[in-house]
């Protein structure tokens, strides 16, 4: 092992995966073949894994020990069961605040964002399995240590998730620029869960249908959006702020 959030190898990723592992991404070699191979493929498809195919040359610039055309990233934390998540913070206080990411990406962004939630009280993180950033060393340093302390969960579709959180009582906001509706318009002050999109696409169009409210930052300059990490570190300090000393 390279380090403690790596693996390489095709029987040792069999393996992991076989004692489930946290895993957050493989990265096969493109055009890779031979049974162990295709055993790996059909575990990582029915475990819903995220998978890069990638050339060789990608695979050496991962690591440098004699990966076998496979390489896998394991997540230094440990993911919760989103009923899980749900149902303790439920228990824990009346009007809970979670947060959706939507196939946010980049693992600094991920690390500021998991940083701005601790801060700020958010009582659960969730992320869909396939597509979003993983959490790797350079996300734990940018969040200074909170994703060790904030709950997360992964789901398969963020869909399922607002539809879990929408059945538990939590009403559901997207940041989306697509609305006339301000975020101070808003209330923030029960059980609710706010959704963040992509660094490049924002949130899926079949996400901002099934949401309850949809709003936006006022934007008074020439640029047309803001990085994600400070758009979402904006909603909570909303959230915060309308909820003063609940």
């Amino acid at each position: 092992m390279k380090n403690a959030t790596q693996i390489y190898g095709v029987r040792a990723v069999i393996e992991a995966i076989h004692a489930q592992k946290p895993i957050d991404k493989v990265f096969i070699q493109r055009g890779l073949k031979g049974d162990l191979s295709k055993e790996l493929e059909g575990l990582i498809r029915k475990n819903g894994i995220n998978v890069s195919y990638v050339p060789f040359e990608k695979l050496n610039r991962l690591t440098k020990d004699n990966h076998q055309g496979v390489v896998a990233n394991i997540s230094p934390i440990s993911f919760q069961e989103l009923e899980e998540l749900v149902e303790a913070a439920m228990e824990q206080k009346e009007k809970p605040l979670f947060l959706l990411l939507d196939q946010l990406s980049d693992v600094r962004n991920f690390g500021a964002i998991i940083r701005t939630a601790e801060c700020t009280g958010v009582d659960g993180i969730i992320i869909q399995k396939k597509g979003a950033a993983p959490v790797t060393a350079d996300t734990i340093k940018t969040s200074a240590g909170a994703a060790f302390l904030v709950p997360m969960a992964k789901v398969d579709h963020i869909k399922d998730a607002i539809f879990y959180l929408q059945a538990s009582g939590v009403t559901v906001i997207a940041a989306s620029e697509k609305t006339e509706q301000l975020l101070y318009d808003v209330s923030l002050k029960d059980a609710c869960a706010i959704v963040m999109g992509s660094e490049d696409k924002g949130i899926s169009p079949s996400v901002l249908k099934v949401v309850d409210h949809t709003a936006k930052l006022p934007l008074l300059g020439e640029i047309g959006s803001l990085n994600v990490s400070v758009a979402c570190a904006v909603f909570l300090y909303e959230a915060v702020r309308q909820r003063g000393s609940q």
